[in-house]
C-alpha cells in the first residue's frame, strides 16, 4: 500500500531549465547594456562553461565571469546582471500545470509528501517558499542533509526514515532516469518517470510508471491502493 509520495523538485514540480534560460538571457542583456563589451553568444558560452565546471547551482557565476575577463569584478556590471537575473527568475518560476491541485488531492487522500532534491538547502527552500509549497510537504531532503547526490541511496533512505515508511510504501516521481528512477528503485520504492519534465530525450525510463501530466499520479495511487472513486 502506498503511504507516501516523494517528489524531485527541478523539472518535476517546476520547469527549472526554462526558468534558468530566461533568467540568464535577461542577465546577459543587462550586463551588455551596463557596458560589458562581449557578445551575447560569447557570454552564453562562458556562462555555460562555468556551470559545467562548477555545477548548475553555482551562485557566483557572474562574479566568476567578470573576474575571468578583467581579473576583478566590475560591480556596476555585476549588479545589473544580478538584478535582471532575479527579476526574470521570479517571473519564470512557476509550477507545471496541475501541480498544486495534485499535491492537495494527494494530501486529502492521506498521503505523506516529501521532496528529495540535489539542490543546496537554501536554494531548494527558496524555490519552494516562492511557490508557496513550503507548507505542503512534510519533509524536504536536500544535498546538504546527506552530502550525497542521487542516485546514491542516502537521500532516499533519509526521506523514507523521516516519513516513517518502508520503500515499497512510497512512490518517487522525477524527471531524471539515471538519478531519480535508479536511486529510488535501489531502496525499494515504486518509481514514476515525469515524462513532461524530461530534458534528456530519454527513451526507456525503466520506471514502474510514466506520466505526461503530474495529475496522473492520483490515478496511480488509487490503482496501487485499489481505491474506488
Amino acid at each position: 500500500m502506498i503511504k507516501a509520495v516523494v517528489f524531485d523538485l527541478d523539472n518535476t514540480l517546476v520547469d527549472f531549465m526554462a526558468m534558468k534560460r530566461q533568467a540568464i538571457n535577461a542577465a546577459i542583456g543587462a550586463m551588455i547594456d551596463a557596458g560589458l563589451k562581449l557578445t551575447s553568444e560569447d557570454l552564453h558560452d562562458r556562462i555555460n562553461a562555468i556551470y559545467k565546471e562548477k555545477g548548475i547551482e553555482f551562485q557566483n557565476v557572474f562574479d566568476q565571469l567578470l573576474y575571468d575577463e578583467f581579473n576583478k569584478v566590475d560591480f556596476k556590471i555585476l549588479s545589473a546582471g544580478v538584478i535582471a537575473y532575479r527579476r526574470a527568475r521570479e517571473a519564470a518560476l512557476v509550477p507545471y500545470p496541475h501541480v498544486y491541485l495534485t499535491l492537495i488531492e494527494l494530501a486529502k487522500m492521506g498521503m505523506k509528501l516529501a521532496v528529495v532534491s540535489d539542490a543546496p538547502a537554501r536554494e531548494a527552500w527558496l524555490r519552494l517558499a516562492y511557490l508557496n509549497f513550503h507548507h505542503i510537504f512534510d519533509h524536504v531532503v536536500t544535498f546538504d542533509d546527506t552530502k550525497e547526490r542521487k542516485p546514491h541511496p542516502a537521500p532516499f533512505k533519509r526521506a523514507l526514515s523521516l516519513l516513517d515508511v518502508h520503500g515499497e510504501e512510497a512512490l518517487m516521481i522525477g524527471d531524471w532516469e539515471e538519478r531519480d528512477v535508479v536511486g529510488a528503485a535501489k531502496v525499494g520504492m515504486k518509481t514514476v518517470f515525469a515524462r513532461y519534465g524530461d530534458t534528456f530525450g530519454t527513451g526507456v525510463s525503466n520506471a514502474d510508471y510514466e506520466v505526461n501530466d503530474i495529475s496522473e499520479l492520483l490515478q496511480i495511487v488509487q490503482n496501487e491502493n485499489q481505491i474506488r472513486i
